[in-house]
């Protein structure tokens, strides 16, 4: 009996951690595919979970941080969304490239228009982003989430080092330490793509060099048969002509 209660408190308890952290994990989140390397460009995916059971989610607005303006904000297409793009002036101009960018983008607004995040589904919306910053360890977007019963979540409650996590909150992207090249993964894809180039003009040279020998090949041995049917005919015309001549 008294293993009976032992065990159904463990499972109350096991249950209550369950529900605990259930509602903790089904936020809006951001995550890389890949690293998402200082100074370097990333591909950042922000997962969108639908938490209600009675509603859909029909907005997405993310903000960008300010005190870490990105130069580059590209959103790629998703279907059934419209995607609108705001952009701020900055204080401090940025330098990229030996160009001077005076404005970055501050939010990014996804709409649905046929496809609507239902109960017990999620999106993610992907955004390429860069350069990432040198001098932080992270970037915060502040998400605001709105569904179709004109609900409106606000997922902008920062972190705190060593603290609980909050009730709401923001995303937060990890930076990873800058690659040794300094341009962070965007170079080592660049590499490998040229190295891939590089391969596939080698095997091209290959190719046409081994088909030009085949050709040369074939070339011969046609010449060489031709030759040799006419000196067939040749001796056979030869040899005629001198057993007519013994005939007579």
């Amino acid at each position: 009996m008294k293993l009976s209660r032992i065990a159904l408190a463990g499972g109350v308890a096991a249950s209550t951690v369950l529900l605990i952290a259930g509602p903790a994990a089904a936020h809006v989140s951001v995550q890389p595919v890949g690293e998402a390397a200082k100074g370097g460009y990333a591909t950042l995916n922000f997962k969108v979970p639908n938490e209600r059971d009675q509603a859909s989610t029909v907005k997405l607005e993310v903000n960008f941080p300010a005190d870490h303006p990105l130069s580059s904000v590209t959103p790629q297409a998703v279907p059934g969304w419209k995607i609108d793009i705001s952009k701020s002036k900055l204080d401090k101009p940025l330098e990229v490239h030996g160009k001077k960018i005076t404005e970055a983008v501050s939010k990014v607004t996804w709409t649905a228009e046929e496809g609507e995040i239902a109960p017990g589904y999620f999106q993610q919306f992907p955004v390429s982003v860069g350069a990432l910053p040198e001098d932080a360890d992270q970037l915060v977007f502040k998400a605001i989430q709105t569904y179709d019963n004109k609900e409106v979540v606000r997922w902008i409650e920062e972190p705190t080092a060593g603290g609980e996590e909050p009730d709401s909150p923001a995303p937060v992207l990890k930076l990873t330490a800058a690659a040794e090249d300094g341009h962070g993964g965007g170079a080592d894809d660049a590499k490998k793509t040229d190295d891939h180039k590089a391969a596939d003009t080698d095997a091209s040279a290959k190719e046409s060099t081994t088909a030009a020998s085949s050709s040369t090949s074939d070339t011969t041995a046609r010449t060489l048969g031709i030759i040799g049917i006419v000196i067939g005919i040749g001796g056979i015309a030869f040899g005629v002509l001198a057993g007519r001549r013994r005939s007579a």
